[in-house]
């Protein structure tokens, strides 16, 4: 559909739609650009603040993949007419606290009727025009760092059919409501090549648009090394499959070659960033901090622009 549209052509625009980058970027001043992103969705699980929570941290989380500083941010709400007023006021308030410990700001928003609820930001950060992080530039010999374990979609999944614990859930709902703000932070002492965030097309979909954005790479993904929320290995035995896990295959398998489990492509919310980096800077990363792990490597292009082992 975006091929179809009209081209702008704006040499303040640093970073537009054109590699799939977490967010587009706008040069404001040599010391200055702006970073925006938008997103929002419906709820994924039943406490109404923890949903405002996740939607927040999943909105901010963007920004902080861009290596850059949110400052403000809008709020976007779909509600039902004879929807309930104090899940409502909950669902704000989850999402104004988490723009509290970000340090971003609400300052308006938009709200229509719908049957279904939706809810989520539009979010504006600042950074450094030299010092921009794109989803581009991983280069051979690289290491592949993630901070936050995979599975939340399918955790979710068996959340809805009535299958997961409450420690499982717990779990899940901690980790999408962790910020990225201090892996950022970490990540912004070490050097980098290249970053994004894993959410809704999963590790696989993600690092497949790493990959493209960047020149003559395949990425390896070693999937012994990836950590994953507890529960999730039994949830996907059972059958608690997201639909958008599969539609994620569909759409990167003839990508990938070697055995790629369901936890690669399952869609995440709110998940970890996806950093290529030296080696010694990968320790470094893991260092300070501590949900950092190396689950991959950057080879010469190959066959594919991924390979799972």
């Amino acid at each position: 559909m975006l091929a179809g549209l009209p081209r702008q052509t704006d040499p303040r625009v640093l970073i537009g739609f054109e590699t799939s980058d977490d967010a587009g970027v706008f040069l404001l001043t040599p010391e200055c650009a702006l970073v925006q992103t938008v997103d929002f969705f419906t709820p994924i699980v039943d406490d109404p603040y923890t949903f405002g929570q996740i939607a927040a941290a999943n909105s901010l989380s963007d920004v902080y993949a861009m290596g850059g500083v949110p400052i403000s941010a809008l709020s976007i709400l779909a509600w039902p007419r004879d929807g309930d007023l104090e899940d409502l006021r909950a669902v704000l308030l989850g999402g104004a606290e988490k723009m509290i410990e970000a340090s971003c700001s609400v300052i308006g928003g938009h709200s229509i009727a719908d049957a279904e609820p939706k809810f989520g930001y539009a979010v504006t950060g600042t950074v450094h025009p030299q010092r921009v992080l794109a989803n581009g530039g991983a280069r051979v010999g690289d290491v592949l760092v993630l901070t936050k374990r995979l599975g939340t979609g399918i955790v979710s999944t068996a959340l809805k059919k009535g299958m997961a614990s409450e420690g499982d859930v717990a779990s899940s709902v901690e980790s999408m409501t962790t910020l990225n703000r201090a892996a950022c932070a970490a990540m912004l002492q070490c050097e980098v090549h290249a970053c994004t965030d894993v959410t809704g097309f999963g590790l696989l979909g993600h690092a497949r648009e790493m990959a493209a954005a960047s020149d003559g790479v395949t990425l390896v993904i070693e999937s012994g090394r990836l950590e994953l929320l507890p529960g999730v290995a039994g949830y996907v035995a059972a059958g608690a499959v997201p639909g958008g896990l599969g539609n994620n295959r569909d759409f990167v398998a003839c990508h990938v070659t070697g055995e790629a489990g369901a936890v690669l492509y399952d869609p995440q919310t709110s998940g970890g960033l996806l950093i290529a980096m030296p080696e010694v800077e990968a320790a470094k990363m893991e260092r300070l901090y501590a949900g950092a792990y190396r689950m991959g490597r950057v080879v010469a292009k190959r066959d594919t622009l991924l390979e799972v082992e």
